[in-house]
């Protein structure tokens, strides 16, 4: 009798902890969460010390994000030499050097964020991606959900992204290779949620202002190139040419993306030849070649094989101008 009452007590208990194990353990959707840090990187106001490292070398900044009657800006201010701030105004983007009170401004054609660009609905990522969530762990003081951004070919990088379990906002980004080897790395060291922020305009007015990109969108419909190989899910987002100083050729730009990664397609016309060469730049890899007249580079946060393959199924048309 005392073993058979011990029997349904330790099979309740058992039972119990089964079910109290598949309740915890079921994840969120990490689509709607990345959905919800895209909104709440977008709408909210925050402050904090962000640590990024780039190319082997780090480098600490002041963040500010604001939102003032439905405009973003976002700002970093250096904390190492040379010090320097880079203020985001929409699709401007200023640089201010400290010690000469030099005002480098350059024009893009859409939104960029410091931080991380994602779509407005983060399930688009789905076909390209294997997303999934990989635990609670503490970053700045903070809970944050890990989520792991998996490529299901060869033409994207591998990111992790800590998302805040409180603010929704990206407390970690890291960009991978392949073998897991980290490329870039973003992280906050403390991150705050502010009402309102009042340090985030700057007056640029009485400084001495360059302005290097003063772009032209001249759109799709005019692309005068055509790529063969498009790696699946990279879409054509715009087509600008770039205006450069003193009267000389403008550069042509084509912008492709697959809601996450990005690709430059760059066209300049050049009286000489040069051989083709590919660089490295931690997550940035760059492919040049030359194509009758013209020096092309095929730039962006892919791996190699990426900007190689779209730069050898580009053809030019015969009415670029």
């Amino acid at each position: 009798m005392i073993r058979n009452n011990s029997v349904l007590p330790r099979a309740v208990v058992l039972l119990w902890m089964g079910f109290s194990t598949l309740v915890s353990a079921e994840p969120e959707n990490p689509f709607q969460l990345l959905t919800a840090m895209q909104q709440a990187m977008t709408s909210l106001s925050y402050e904090g010390t962000v640590a990024i490292l780039k190319n082997g070398k780090l480098d600490t900044s002041n963040y500010f994000h604001s939102v003032q009657n439905g405009a973003e800006q976002e700002r970093l201010l250096s904390l190492n030499s040379p010090v320097r701030e880079v203020i985001r105004d929409n699709d401007r983007v200023s640089c201010l050097f400290k010690a000469t009170q030099e005002v480098i401004v350059d024009h893009k054609p859409i939104r960029q964020a410091f931080l991380l660009n994602l779509p407005t609905d983060a399930s688009k990522l789905k076909p390209f991606y294997d997303v999934k969530t990989e635990g609670n762990e503490q970053i700045a003081m903070q809970k944050a959900i890990l989520i792991t951004l998996t490529p299901k070919d060869q033409y994207r990088h591998t990111r992790k992204v800590w998302v805040a379990d409180e603010s929704k906002l990206p407390l970690k980004i890291e960009v991978q290779d392949f073998t897991g080897t980290t490329l870039e790395q973003i992280q906050f060291t403390d991150l705050r949620v502010v009402k309102e922020l009042n340090n985030v305009n700057v007056n640029l007015d009485t400084k001495n202002v360059h302005h290097i990109h003063q772009f032209e969108d001249l759109g799709l419909a005019k692309l005068p190139i055509t790529i063969e190989q498009i790696p699946l899910g990279f879409e054509k987002i715009s087509f600008t040419r770039t205006q450069l100083p003193s009267g000389k050729q403008g550069v042509d730009q084509l912008l492709l993306s697959d809601g996450l990664s990005s690709v430059s397609v760059y066209l300049d016309k050049k009286n000489q030849k040069n051989h083709s060469s590919l660089q490295t730049a931690g997550a940035v890899n760059a492919y040049s070649h030359a194509l009758d007249d013209y020096s092309i580079t095929i730039i962006g946060d892919v791996p190699a094989v990426t900007v190689e393959a779209i730069a050898k199924g580009i053809a030019i048309s015969k009415n670029l101008n």
